[in-house]
């Protein structure tokens, strides 16, 4: 394979990994921030459990610790086993959960906890309250009037709960308000990914990153991610993602970066020798099995 081809490619897979770590980092400081500032409320209702479909399983504790079960079958005697793990950081939970998924957790679990209807109005109640129409569009990269309205709106929100159905209704509309704060920054890290990678995509081409029944992935040569995807539901369309504020109402930037990157490196084993190393050791372990 041509050298420079290869030193591209390898530039492209570092790019993702550094965008990956960074997403992450940046994820966990917001959820760090949601939960300080939700401390004294989730501490009075006792913690929340946030998904509760079997076999997955989220809760936090009045501590603000997180309590996640898994359960899977075991190959070798049939049985079903439980696994609960505790998660103590922030950083660790953003390495398991989409964080756009937890705050729609802590959304949804507030509504229940309060007895609240099933369709959210809250966004458009803060837009409204900060004097800015739901239908206004929000400004791309360095301006980000829904974060301003959200923090106007919680600067003259009070700052306790009188019992735990008003902690419920507020920790609701914040958790909304963050959903829709961390779906904005996972369009933005992608926004920068695709702008950092654009000189090098153009040298190699389509890069097929997912090829599903009922997904397809692409990081085009014009360094943009581009998606086709089968929605849930009675029609089962395909619709197209082109934009990534679409993009991540499907996905989480996190394993798109690390998609990308094992794309390239299944393309092109020579960008991740060790990941060669591993696939031999791993393919000599089970000769020895065999044996």
């Amino acid at each position: 394979m041509d050298v420079n081809r290869a030193d591209l490619l390898g530039e492209l897979a570092r790019d993702a990994a550094l965008e990956r770590s960074d997403f992450l980092a940046r994820a966990a400081e917001q959820l760090d921030r949601f939960l300080d500032a939700n401390a004294a409320r989730i501490s009075e209702i006792g913690g929340l459990t946030l998904i509760d479909d079997d076999p997955d399983y989220l809760s936090v504790a009045p501590d603000r610790t997180f309590r996640s079960r898994t359960r899977y079958q075991d190959e070798a005697t049939g049985e079903w086993i439980s696994e609960t793990e505790v998660i103590e950081s922030a950083a660790e939970l953003v390495e398991l959960y989409n964080p756009s998924d937890i705050f729609a957790a802590f959304a949804e679990a507030a509504r229940e906890a309060a007895g609240m209807g099933p369709e959210p109005t809250a966004a458009d109640d803060l837009m409204n309250v900060a004097g800015i129409s739901p239908d206004e569009t929000v400004a791309p990269l360095g301006e980000d009037a829904y974060a301003a309205a959200a923090d106007e709106w919680a600067a003259t929100q009070p700052a306790a709960a009188d019992d735990a159905e008003s902690a419920a209704h507020r920790l609701y509309d914040i958790a909304l308000t963050f959903q829709e704060r961390s779906q904005i920054a996972e369009a933005r890290i992608l926004e920068q990914f695709e702008a950092m990678v654009a000189g090098l995509a153009v040298h190699l081409g389509d890069v097929i990153v997912i090829a599903d029944d009922d997904e397809r992935l692409t990081l085009t040569g014009a360094g943009r991610l581009v998606a086709e995807v089968v929605p849930e539901g009675p029609e089962r369309e395909w619709r197209k993602l082109g934009t990534p504020e679409e993009l991540v109402e499907f996905y989480d930037p996190t394993d798109v970066f690390g998609d990308v990157a094992d794309a390239i490196a299944e393309a092109y084993p020579v960008v991740a020798p060790e990941l060669d190393d591993e696939d031999d050791e791993a393919e000599d372990d089970e000769a020895d099995k065999d044996r």
